[in-house]
């Protein structure tokens, strides 16, 4: 069976309205699994997996385990900064989502793609990894945390993708952000993932120029389908 990805571009839109469209196709998925296993697989249907691209108006949202104490201001400086705040099902620790940034939402059915989340999660950070590559950036990762990070066993380590997900059944939900046009100065404001010690940066930080959205989501939806199932899995636009 070759997996179908459908890929859709959300735009910018408020994270509640997308945390609830997520929830809507993750259940979706997970419910019509439990039904599969009742019926012989001529009879069984088999959902497509969706990626979900999107930015989001200023938010900050915590994980599951994570320390609210890395969220440094109040709920009156939030309004003062017009941003708002979630407490999430996701794993990680706090993380800051704007315009600017790519917001990758895989709804994926990790049995469809022979992958366990270790390997889910080592295959998104490829993906960023090889999409800054196409930049000439040296992306790589930092023991013991998630993400990807550029000279990251230095003193000059710096986050330029947080990664925090969720999955039940093999089917995944939230995923990862990546930093392209984003506002860092929000960053200020928060303990990125829990680092007190690290810095942020993003792809127009490090090039010095501003960059076409586009442009690096068409390269990104690249290096995804190339590095989910070898390729053989079929995305529709």
């Amino acid at each position: 069976m070759i997996p179908k990805i459908i890929y859709e571009d959300l735009g910018l839109l408020d994270y509640k309205k997308v945390w609830d469209y997520q929830v809507t196709l993750f259940n979706e998925r997970v419910n019509q699994k439990l039904i599969n296993r009742n019926l012989p697989p001529d009879q069984q249907i088999i959902p497509d997996n969706r990626l979900l691209f999107v930015e989001h108006p200023h938010v900050y949202t915590l994980g599951k385990s994570g320390n609210q104490n890395n969220l440094l201001i109040d709920s009156s400086f939030l309004n003062k900064i017009q941003a708002t705040y979630y407490h999430i099902d996701r794993g990680g620790d706090i993380t800051y989502h704007g315009p600017g940034q790519i917001v990758g939402y895989p709804i994926f059915d990790l049995g469809q793609f022979g992958m366990h989340i270790k390997q889910y999660v080592f295959s998104l950070e490829q993906s960023i990894i090889n999409t800054l590559a196409e930049f000439g950036i040296t992306g790589s990762r930092l023991a013991g945390a998630t993400g990807v990070w550029l000279d990251p066993e230095t003193p000059k380590a710096r986050k330029i993708s947080a990664i925090g997900v969720k999955a039940s059944r093999q089917v995944t939900m939230h995923g990862f952000a990546f930093n392209v046009n984003t506002d860092l100065t929000y960053f200020n404001y928060i303990n990125p993932c829990g680092f007190q010690d690290k810095g942020v940066t993003s792809l127009s930080k490090e090039l010095n120029a501003k960059q076409d959205m586009t442009k690096v989501k068409m390269i990104l939806t690249q290096n995804i389908i190339s590095l989910f199932s070898n390729s053989t899995a079929k995305m529709y636009f």
